[in-house]
């Protein structure tokens, strides 16, 4: 009873919805309809197509015009009610969007199905989800070529007192022809996946009653794709600069230390207070004793132990010191760990960890971290998953979006 009444109402709902939109999608038009080469378009009558909408299938009519001139055409009742080239209205791709973001587009397909009556294939899922990604990255891209040459006056009241920036990267399982001739992390040298770089911005105000930083809530942003670090270098800035960067009191970079990163930060963020995550630090303590005392137990856990007080002190030069003097003679020998300690030589000043933490900063990273398992990992890594570049990116913009809190500001411009 409930199934048939449901359909019932919707059915009248739909009939209803049907004979608005043929109000506003044909007549006489008071104004010309113009050509973007110039020329007035002509009235070439009347076109008729199906609409899927959330209360099911309707039957469009709307005016069609052509430019007599280059034969472009238009629909201006399309446009109006934002069905330019697509047959779903917006009431369903956001739907589908929406759970596009969350689950595959098999399981996409058979929610709308279950739970509104709506009939998608999986790919269709696929398409409708996709392209609301890419039309988000779309309007984000121009928010940001707004924001990358924008001039920012000298006396910027400061209304925020701390602005985290942490992006790091995560591999994205991908086709074939994505990963062809990419090296990797194979047996055989080849590559499975491509790295997904995320960023996120948030801010900090209050310390709890131990002293340490709070983050402030709702206050995380997501911004990431698989592009070039230089490229993703201006999206970070960007996203920083929305948030408020030149009105920080103080800007810290949070990240791994990792090359491509720290160019990032002394590009874009170059007065920036830059900490080392503390756990990454950690790491490479661990794979330098282990380098330094090989299967020496007993003293690479006594080392361990003894360097990871010093590392939490901020003392490196002490740690560089002591590893230097148990590394080989022969300056060919001992590589890794060298390589170890030239990791700390260069972060010495980035891991001063006990200074920062009388300052009340963080010294984890753990926001992006778990960023890259909840924004990327969750959606795009799960079993049997393959991606192309184009669609993981739009993915990714869609749930950035999603998870920055901005579906209602990008489906508020696309109604203005």
């Amino acid at each position: 009873m409930e199934t048939a009444l449901k359909a019932a109402v919707l059915d009248e709902a739909a009939r209803l919805l049907e004979g608005h939109m043929n109000l506003l999608g044909v007549g006489r038009r008071a104004e010309s309809v113009p050509c973007p080469c110039g020329t007035n378009m002509t009235s070439r009558g009347v076109r008729s197509k199906q609409v899927l909408t959330l209360l099911g299938p309707v039957h469009y009519r709307r005016s069609f015009f052509q430019c007599p001139k280059c034969r472009r055409t238009r629909y201006p009742g399309d446009e109006e009610l934002d069905l330019i080239q697509t047959s779903r209205s917006p009431g369903v791709r956001r739907q589908v969007a929406r759970l596009g973001a969350k689950e595959t587009f098999h399981e996409v397909a058979c929610d709308l199905k279950e739970l509104a009556g709506i009939k998608l294939s999986r790919k269709d899922a696929e398409r409708i989800a996709e392209g609301v990604g890419e039309d988000m990255e779309r309007w984000d891209k121009a928010g940001r070529d707004k924001l990358r040459t924008l001039e920012v006056p000298l006396d910027t009241p400061k209304t925020i007192k701390t602005l985290y920036i942490e992006f790091d990267g995560t591999g994205v399982p991908m086709t074939k022809k994505e990963t062809e001739g990419r090296k990797g992390k194979q047996q055989d040298g080849s590559a499975k996946t491509r790295e997904a770089k995320l960023g996120c911005v948030f801010t900090q105000t209050k310390l709890d009653e131990k002293g340490r930083p709070i983050r402030d809530p709702d206050s995380t942003t997501f911004t990431g794709a698989i592009e070039p670090a230089a490229v993703f270098g201006t999206r970070i800035y960007c996203e920083a600069v929305r948030r408020g960067l030149f009105a920080a009191t103080c800007v810290v970079a949070l990240t791994d230390g990792a090359e491509w990163i720290r160019n990032i930060v002394q590009f874009h963020f170059s007065n920036a207070i830059h900490i080392i995550d503390l756990y990454h630090a950690r790491q490479h303590l661990v794979e330098l004793c282990k380098f330094l005392f090989d299967r020496d137990i007993r003293r690479l856990n006594r080392h361990k132990d003894l360097w990871w007080e010093e590392l939490d002190d901020g003392n490196i030069e002490k740690i560089i010191a002591e590893a230097t003097a148990f590394l080989p003679k022969d300056p060919k020998a001992g590589k890794d760990a060298r390589r170890e300690i030239a990791y700390f030589q260069t972060n010495i000043e980035r891991m001063r960890y006990k200074k920062f933490r009388e300052k009340g900063y963080f010294v984890g990273s753990g926001v992006i971290e778990a960023g890259c398992k909840t924004v990327i990992g969750k959606r795009l890594k799960q079993s049997g998953m393959e991606w192309t570049v184009r669609g993981a990116n739009a993915i990714i913009a869609l749930r950035c979006i999603t998870e920055s809190g901005r579906l209602e500001d990008y489906w508020e411009q696309r109604a203005s």
